[in-house]
């Protein structure tokens, strides 16, 4: 009985765990049509904050409106390591291990995965750029703190080259022996902050962002890989609703 009873306890995990699993995963969502954004919060009700709540993201930066503040410096302590390329259906995300961490003055966060939008869901003055890679990061307490990279069409980005070279079909990953993380970030780091949400759902607010001002250079072949799997995935901009941006001085 003892055998028995241990596969009955087993196989009640595995349905718990999978239940689980589809219950994260949600109702179908998209980027346009009876899926879109405007009806996300109509989809699940665990997506209700993506119109219940007023600090949603991604938000149009208006430079001029923007206040100057000496915020502390961005601290990237990142490692070069192996890492994991997955098409989720809806971006191609790149899933990193423990190790790379990212400091915003006393606080510290673990980079848990990046990902990318197109075109960018920031922007700025009104104007998008090709595309953009959000950087997640998590903090002991379980916070978010999200860094946005921005990418203008230039020269071929080498740190990108791996990934944007081979990328997996939906529902399809692949392993990537070594990756830094460090190769994604511009010279010039003082960037824009603000507080708000997932820009997916279920849209949870409490979601610190940092986007950082000077935008990556990636070729127009890397920017046409991408798009070729996604030509548009970007959340609409969200209002600000009395939200301030502060930018680094």
């Amino acid at each position: 009985m003892k055998p028995l009873f241990a596969l009955s306890i087993s196989l009640l995990a595995t349905c718990i765990l999978m239940g689980n699993a589809q219950a994260a995963d949600g109702a179908h969502w998209s980027y346009e049509g009876a899926h879109g954004p405007e009806h996300w919060a109509e989809l699940d009700p665990a997506n209700a904050a993506c119109n219940a709540s007023k600090e949603q993201s991604p938000v149009d930066i208006k430079a001029g409106e923007s206040l100057a503040a000496k915020l502390p410096a961005l601290i990237f302590n990142y490692k070069s390591s192996s890492a994991e390329v997955i098409n989720n259906g809806h971006t191609v995300q790149v899933n990193l291990p423990a190790g790379s961490q990212l400091k915003v003055g006393d606080v510290s966060a673990e980079l848990l995965q990046f990902h990318f939008h197109a075109p960018s869901e920031e922007r700025f003055d009104g104007k998008t750029y090709p595309m953009d890679a959000h950087l997640v990061h998590k903090t002991a307490d379980g916070k978010l703190s999200v860094v946005a990279v921005l990418f203008k069409e230039g020269q071929e980005n080498q740190a990108l080259k791996p990934i944007l070279a081979a990328l997996p079909a939906a529902g399809k990953n692949h392993p990537l022996a070594t990756f830094d993380p460090a190769g994604l970030l511009p010279s010039d780091q003082r960037y824009f902050r603000f507080q708000g949400s997932l820009t997916t759902p279920p849209c949870s607010d409490g979601v610190s962002w940092q986007v950082l001002r000077e935008p990556v250079e990636v070729s127009k072949a890397q920017i046409a890989a991408f798009r070729a799997l996604y030509p548009m995935n970007a959340r609409p901009v969200q209002p600000l609703n009395g939200r301030v941006i502060e930018v680094s001085q």
